[in-house]
């Protein structure tokens, strides 16, 4: 999502509560993984989808449906590295 206002945007990420502010003209990309052998997602009512998303005018808030999250911004580098919610696997790197 693109904050294209001209103030902070604040992000909340459920279930885990997780907040973070996309500057102005800022953008960041939310990514799940669906825990299930089968690729569902998990709730019921959203079983092909991977969130669900309400937006205000200066937030906006991200039901992940997997088992984890990471953000990243758009060039693909991540953001508040190792803060997520259930340890997600795509963001364990081996030691270097």
């Amino acid at each position: 999502m693109s904050n294209d206002g001209q103030e902070l945007l604040d992000l909340t990420v459920e279930p885990w509560a997780d907040m973070h502010r996309i500057p102005p003209k800022g953008t960041c990309i939310v990514v799940t993984h669906a825990p299930a052998g089968d690729g569902t997602w998990g709730l019921p009512s959203h079983r092909d989808a991977p969130f669900e998303i309400e937006y205000r005018p200066d937030s906006v808030t991200v039901w992940v449906n997997g088992h984890c999250f990471h953000l990243s911004d758009k060039e693909g580098n991540p953001i508040d590295e190792g803060v997520y919610g259930g340890g997600c696997p795509a963001q364990t790197r081996p030691p270097q």
